[in-house]
């Protein structure tokens, strides 16, 4: 291992995933096959990646999704009438990008809340914030707000909210 000076300035700089990923190289025989720039080349994509998944993890806890859906589960078969050209190009995120409202209706029991935390989640692995809520839970939320003088705040909190 490096010396403790070292690996204590890769702290101090909160750099955990290039200090996993040192270590791990310590631990790999053949690591001095690869060259000092592969080497620091493997180290950064850690850090980067830990950094993402981190991101990530916080967005989808902030979302409160109530199911963990992705959209790459969805079975088309069943006869719920689903459009799988509409459902990928909503994946996308295009509307998110223009700026539009989605609707998702149909009968009790087919999938909406599903569908929508699906569509959250893949928004959060693309960078958005989200927010799942009940409209029932918004309006207590709301007016519990007005009530005590914190409706501004509440309101600019969900205007940051991508989702």
């Amino acid at each position: 291992m490096l010396p403790n000076p070292t690996l204590d300035k890769l702290q101090t700089l909160r750099l955990h995933g290039m200090i996993k990923a040192l270590g791990e190289q310590h631990a790999t025989p053949d690591i001095n096959d690869l060259s000092f720039d592969e080497r620091l080349g493997l180290m950064v994509d850690r850090e980067l990646t830990e950094r993402e998944d981190a991101r990530l993890t916080t967005r989808l806890k902030a979302a409160r999704l109530r199911h963990n859906a992705c959209l790459e589960d969805i079975d088309y078969r069943s006869p719920r009438g689903l459009d799988k050209a509409l459902i990928l190009q909503l994946g996308s995120g295009q509307w998110l990008r223009d700026g539009l409202n989605l609707i998702i209706g149909g009968p009790t029991g087919v999938g909406k809340t599903w569908l929508a935390c699906a569509l959250a989640h893949k928004a959060c692995r693309d960078g958005y914030s989200a927010r799942y809520l009940r409209l029932p839970c918004l309006m207590e939320e709301l007016g519990l707000a007005h009530g005590d003088g914190r409706f501004a705040k509440l309101m600019a909190g969900y205007a940051k909210t991508d989702l």
